[in-house]
């Protein structure tokens, strides 16, 4: 009686919506990498991939498959098990964050009415929050299962730095949730896309400007890419992979990158709103696909605002990095909290 009270179309709809979600973030990883050293090229005054296919659009897809045909080394005095979870954590913790992203309003198709989010969680901050602090044990694991002390001192380099920063980071959400109420991310993306509401960058600048310092940091990217310093740790946490294992890690980064823009564009920027449009004008199934393209390329932005970051601002020494999230945006993300709970305790009077 149970089996026939479930709706099976919702589980094959989700299904589907997950597939399609992981196909995507492969898809925009898969071509971070072109768009970064197009990038690169650019900042310094080079061509860039330019030979595979036109344009060399089909370098990544070339890299995809040096990936899967290299040989596969694991050192003889590595634990071998915890060597290959090491990737597979960290691939699999930076896709799980996409459930609870809400991607557009909804569809509708043969009558019935598609969320385009996998998971509506009354609780999806936490809940990404909580994946987040898994992911840095794949990083853990695969630095000290290589046995290589160098691995190993970039694993603990990038457990601190996110332990952190993670800190900072918490606080300052704080001040969202206080004006917005929820945990849900698509009722926080709807309270801004609300008629006369605004956006929350607009009530918390502060608040975003820390949290984006701080998914840099979350990211390992520069100038917070202390876990993969060459110069001081040979190569970081993963010097030791290779194939797809190596793959697996390099795809936790840009994915990372994607789903830390969606989440600042759903927590300050709307989420899927248009900006200057209404979306009332269209069909259901036009706003939905519009919403859709509006928050990846919102999210897009972020990643080009990352890569932006690495070839212009040079690295910090590690303890101008702990210094900086302990004496400074500590105590900037404790005075925001602060400020914005006296503020909405006044204005709700």
């Amino acid at each position: 009686m149970i089996l026939l009270a479930i709706d099976w179309w919702i589980i094959f709809e989700k299904f589907i919506l997950t597939v399609i979600v992981i196909l995507v973030c492969f898809l925009i990883a898969l071509y971070s990498t072109y768009g970064e050293r197009k990038v690169a090229a650019f900042m310094q005054d080079r061509h860039g991939p330019n030979r595979a296919g036109p344009f060399g659009l089909f370098q990544p897809l070339a890299d995809g498959a040096k990936f899967f045909f290299k040989e596969e080394v694991i050192p003889n005095a590595a634990n071998k098990w915890l060597f290959i979870l090491g990737p597979i954590i960290a691939m699999t913790t930076s896709l799980l964050t996409s459930a609870v992203i809400p991607w557009g309003s909804h569809l509708e198709i043969g009558g019935r009415v598609i969320q385009l989010q996998i998971a509506d969680v009354n609780i999806g901050i936490l809940y990404v929050f909580a994946i987040f602090s898994i992911g840095v044990y794949g990083m853990m694991i695969g630095g000290w299962a290589s046995n290589n002390k160098y691995s190993l001192l970039a694993s603990l380099r990038g457990a601190s730095q996110i332990i952190s920063y993670e800190l900072a980071l918490g606080i300052t959400l704080i001040a969202v949730l206080m004006i917005s109420g929820t945990l849900s991310l698509k009722t926080i993306v709807e309270q801004q896309m609300a008629p006369g509401a605004m956006w929350n960058i607009v009530y918390q600048p502060l608040g975003f400007i820390i949290f984006l310092i701080c998914m840099f940091a979350e990211c390992n990217r520069t100038p917070f890419d202390l876990a993969e310093a060459e110069q001081e740790l040979n190569q970081g946490y993963h010097q030791e992979y290779s194939s797809m294992k190596f793959g697996f890690y390099m795809f936790y980064e840009y994915v990372n990158m994607f789903i830390a823009g969606a989440l600042m564009s759903s927590l300050y920027f709307g989420g899927y709103d248009i900006p200057f449009f209404d979306e009332s004008r269209l069909s259901t199934n036009w706003a939905g696909i519009l919403g859709i393209i509006t928050i990846v390329v919102k999210s897009l932005i972020f990643v080009f605002i990352f890569m932006w970051v690495r070839w212009t601002i040079p690295r910090f020494r590690y303890d101008q990095l702990m210094k900086l999230g302990w004496r400074g945006l500590l105590p900037l993300a404790l005075a925001n909290m602060l400020i914005t709970a006296v503020l909405v305790l006044l204005f709700n009077k």
